[in-house]
């Protein structure tokens, strides 16, 4: 790695050269744990898209010719139903003789799955209030635009109606206003004049936590650091990260936190504040990993001047920034061991359920389906959509 290139895998505290955004992105240190989550998770994505619109059919059956017509927009680059045959435990085929059409269904396992996952949301529903109280609250203003909670409901682990069933049943808590900056858009505010909230952020409970347990010495302000294996931490790098840790920052709930942006002191408490709101953010989301481009839509409402997916690159050792499937995912790393959340909850355990029927694909599928031709005993439905219990603990080196 050259000499530039090494330099901007380093915080913003060290000084780097100057590169291009797609070189800094490239010369980032590899974590192979979290490359490989998300090799599984690039195909993930794309099942959840196709298993939306089949559940949002009549019947929750799906036209294979309306998927088609999908599928550039699903970017599945081989085609429907190349897709749906690469994935027999989650999608199955069936001939429709009244409409004369082929429909694409999901197997009773990964209905059953999908149905669990709604259900886990609704039954958390009192969790999914705190969490969008507390997303509100990150905003000065109290207010956030509707279409950026939009993008990120299912992040934030929010039943798919929860204008209904969140918003609209809570009219003490929340309400809907026209947006004065654009038009035909509305804002959500946080309306509860009652009593002010004193949310506590995760950084801080995990602090505490850990100084009652061990060392009574961690800095008062310092986040919980894990590198990316091989990469080069030198002394002078572990020197001003030490110094980073004891610097003083406003909390993400904190109103009118910051610093000046003219001096260089402020301009760091700035830059730690930015991480502070980061991390409370994916602290509230059900898998502590959300898509950079749905997070940046609230840069601005939060307060943060900064390039969002260079501050995650500027503290590798808080987040992790990975490029599979053509988008750009950061991670919570102190929330993820060997490729699993070490604080799983009901909505992540039942979309690890879905994740590992697509790892499964259509392995095992073949030697089943050659031996049922050699033999006419075998019940070939029974074979293509059985239940499968093994689990595949990728990311485990």
């Amino acid at each position: 790695m050259s000499g530039c290139a090494a330099a901007a895998c380093l915080p913003t505290l060290f000084r780097r050269c100057k590169t291009t955004s797609a070189q800094y992105v490239a010369s980032r240190s590899m974590d192979p744990t979290f490359e490989k989550l998300m090799e599984g998770y690039k195909h993930f994505l794309k099942v959840v898209a196709v298993q939306d619109l089949i559940l949002a059919s009549p019947a929750a059956s799906l036209p294979l010719a309306v998927l088609s017509t999908a599928a550039p927009r699903l970017r599945l680059s081989r085609g429907a139903a190349h897709f749906v045959r690469t994935f027999p435990r989650i999608f199955s085929l069936l001939y429709d003789t009244s409409a004369a059409q082929p429909l694409v269904r999901l197997t009773p396992t990964a209905a059953r799955i999908a149905s669990d996952e709604s259900d886990a949301a609704s039954t958390s529903a009192p969790d999914a209030v705190d969490r969008l109280r507390r997303l509100l609250c990150m905003s000065s203003s109290r207010s956030l635009p509707l279409r950026a909670v939009f993008r990120v409901w299912r992040e934030l682990g929010l039943p798919d109606d929860f204008e209904d069933s969140i918003i609209a049943r809570n009219p003490t808590m929340f309400a809907l206003r026209t947006n004065p900056r654009e038009t035909n858009t509305h804002l959500l505010e946080f309306v509860d004049q009652s009593q002010t909230p004193k949310f506590t952020p995760a950084v801080d409970a995990r602090r505490c936590q850990e100084r009652n347990q061990a060392d009574e010495a961690e800095p008062k302000f310092a986040f919980k650091q894990g590198f990316p294996p091989g990469m080069r931490l030198t002394k002078n790098y572990r020197a001003r990260l030490k110094e980073w840790q004891r610097l003083r920052y406003a909390g993400p709930y904190d109103v009118g936190g910051g610093g000046s942006a003219r001096t260089k002191a402020g301009m760091r408490a700035l830059e730690k504040r930015a991480v502070g709101m980061a991390h409370e953010f994916l602290s509230l989301t059900v898998e502590k990993m959300v898509e950079v481009e749905k997070i940046s839509h609230f840069r601005k409402w939060f307060g943060v001047d900064l390039n969002i997916r260079d501050l995650f690159l500027d503290h590798p050792g808080i987040f992790y920034l990975s490029t599979k499937g053509k988008r750009h995912t950061v991670f919570l790393r102190e929330a993820y061991y060997k490729g699993r959340l070490i604080d799983p909850n009901p909505i992540y355990e039942a979309r690890r359920r879905l994740l590992e029927l697509v790892l499964m694909r259509r392995r095992g599928m073949g030697a089943a389906d050659s031996a049922g031709r050699r033999s006419s005993r075998c019940d070939m439905e029974d074979v293509c959509y059985s239940d499968s219990d093994t689990r595949y603990d990728f990311g485990e080196q």
